[in-house]
């Protein structure tokens, strides 16, 4: 049986984003993807139609341009009228020390890792109002709770989204919108087999790109491997489901076996 649900995601042309539009295309909903590069949207939106998603909507939208927000999210009431989940897998691109670090990377740092995610919720906020139930999941990382140093601007940009996250979960409580933070560890999309590639070790192979990743940027995993980016996925699709009914104000680790407390 098609699901019901209808939902956007942002950055949902590559890695996690686009895992997750994969996965609840399996579902038979309705998937709106939201990215910067048409030709990559193009690609992305004939891998959700034939995971079996009923209907795929792919809008060039630069999400750090909040007239470009709105009028992706006018695109997807003109076609559907309203919506029910909203995933926010846009990330700060980049990393860096401290004292590598200009006052441009910091505010693009913040712009990509926060804004970006606060301008699509305050246009889909009127969209799922419309809607029987409503759900956000945003993007976080682990390294909120375990930092790296040359991850500083990344981290703090993703510690910023975890506190939006739980202060609009207390907000949009009365209205039943329930928002959740999912924190990956490293997951093996572009950005990490790039530096995996670059460091010399095997892109493909995620136990070696633990390895890297454990050697440069100090990662942990009681796995010992990356994660592929459907195991993250499939966390994403229950916080952004009706099947989600009672959990709000979370951020859930999905790291391999790191932290817990």
């Amino acid at each position: 049986m098609a699901s019901e649900a209808t939902t956007v995601i942002s950055g949902g042309s590559t890695g996690i984003g686009l895992a997750v539009a994969v996965r609840l295309g399996r579902d038979g909903g309705r998937i709106a993807i939201l990215g910067r590069r048409s030709e990559v949207l193009d690609q992305a939106l004939r891998q959700i139609r034939k995971a079996g998603a009923s209907e795929v909507l792919a809008v060039t939208t630069d999400t750090t341009d909040d007239r470009q927000v709105a009028n992706a999210f006018a695109t997807i009431s003109d076609g559907w009228g309203q919506i029910n989940a909203l995933v926010n897998a846009v990330g700060p691109a980049g990393a860096g020390r401290f004292a590598d670090l200009s006052d441009e990377a910091w505010h693009d740092a913040f712009d990509q890792g926060v804004l970006t995610a606060v301008r699509c919720i305050r246009h889909a906020l009127p969209l799922m109002r419309k809607a029987a139930w409503g759900r956000i999941v945003n993007i976080t990382a682990l390294s909120v709770k375990h930092q790296s140093p040359g991850l500083i601007a990344y981290t703090a940009a993703k510690a910023a989204l975890a506190s939006v996250t739980k202060n609009l979960a207390r907000s949009l409580a009365a209205e039943e919108i329930l928002v959740n933070a999912v924190a990956p560890g490293a997951v093996l999309t572009g950005a990490i087999q790039a530096a995996v590639s670059a460091a010399g070790g095997d892109a493909h192979d995620p136990r070696d790109a633990y390895r890297v990743m454990s050697e440069q940027f100090g990662s942990s995993s009681d796995l010992r491997r990356v994660a592929d980016p459907g195991e993250i996925a499939e966390v994403v699709a229950f916080c952004a489901s009706k099947a989600n009914t009672h959990m709000t104000g979370a951020q859930l680790n999905v790291d391999g076996g790191t932290d817990f407390c």
